[in-house]
């Protein structure tokens, strides 16, 4: 079987993107697992199926390169809306993707040339209570929390954007060896449906430098959901302000969040790096 796809990064967290309106994928799981290989395979962070809705513009379905579906990608969901403005010529202001948690709303960004460059992502709502994002702790909120992980003391900030993380501020974040880490965290009995793990450097007021360790995948260039689940931390141990832009650097490139109450707002690039075809 031959497959078209589209590879579209955001700050360097890249996805195979293949149009599901002309595709019926038995085993969109196992073909994650294929097209993710850098050696054997086109080589990304994973798969991500741009499907129909009935009740958005289109429909994300998402999977890690280990062939685990996710909830939710940040970055992911602004290259959606990239396709869908692109190449099925929905030309809205704002258009609506349907994902697992939710519809969200992006207001897209155009260049020059009349296709999109990038967008501004209504992410909802941060989610802070323990069980739903999960983590098995007890209190109302796990904000600064000291925990033990392999036997080391760690201070953990837990928030859920659709899926689940946990935040470290550290003092050097180039020095943290997450390859050993970060599956420490991913994995801990702590963590039910296992966990993104955000390392975090405070380098001035409203500016941060994050890496992060993603579960399914390990470190990966940048992750929407992470900076924004680390712009909400930052703020609840007073490192930053809500409603104020707070810019991240990745190991990718920047992205730009704001945190209110109600929502958090994710505004970064949506880039296509190639197209062509695999055969399965």
């Amino acid at each position: 079987m031959k497959y078209a796809f589209t590879k579209m990064q955001g700050c360097g967290n890249d996805y195979v993107y293949i149009d599901a309106r002309e595709y019926q994928i038995e085993d969109p799981s196992a073909l994650a697992v294929r097209v993710s290989d850098r050696h054997f395979g086109i080589g990304s962070d994973g798969l991500i199926l741009v499907a129909p809705s009935e009740v958005a513009d289109a429909r994300m379905i998402m999977f890690n390169l280990d062939g685990s579906e996710s909830e939710m990608c940040g970055n992911g969901i602004r290259c959606v809306g990239k396709f869908v403005y692109d190449k099925w010529c929905v030309r809205k202001d704002v258009i609506t993707i349907e994902t697992k948690c939710g519809i969200k709303k992006l207001k897209m960004q155009v260049g020059p040339d009349g296709l999109a460059s990038g967008a501004c992502v209504d992410m909802g709502r941060a989610i802070l209570s323990p069980e739903l994002i999960p983590v098995d702790l007890p209190g109302d909120r796990i904000v600064d929390r000291e925990v033990e992980v392999d036997g080391q003391e760690y201070h953990i900030t837990c928030v859920s954007m659709g899926n689940p993380h946990a935040v470290l501020f550290v003092k050097d974040v180039e020095k943290m060896d997450l390859a050993s880490l970060g599956p420490k965290f991913e994995n801990h009995p702590m963590f039910p449906a296992r966990v993104n793990t955000e390392f975090v450097e405070i380098l001035e007021p409203g500016l941060l430098r994050m890496r992060v360790w993603e579960r399914g995948t390990g470190e990966t260039w940048a992750c929407g959901t992470g900076t924004c689940a680390t712009v909400v931390a930052a703020c609840l141990n007073g490192y930053a302000k809500k409603g104020e832009d707070v810019r991240v650097i990745l190991n990718g490139g920047e992205l730009v969040i704001n945190y209110t109450d109600e929502r958090v707002l994710m505004t970064g690039p949506a880039v296509v790096s190639f197209e062509g075809e695999i055969e399965v």
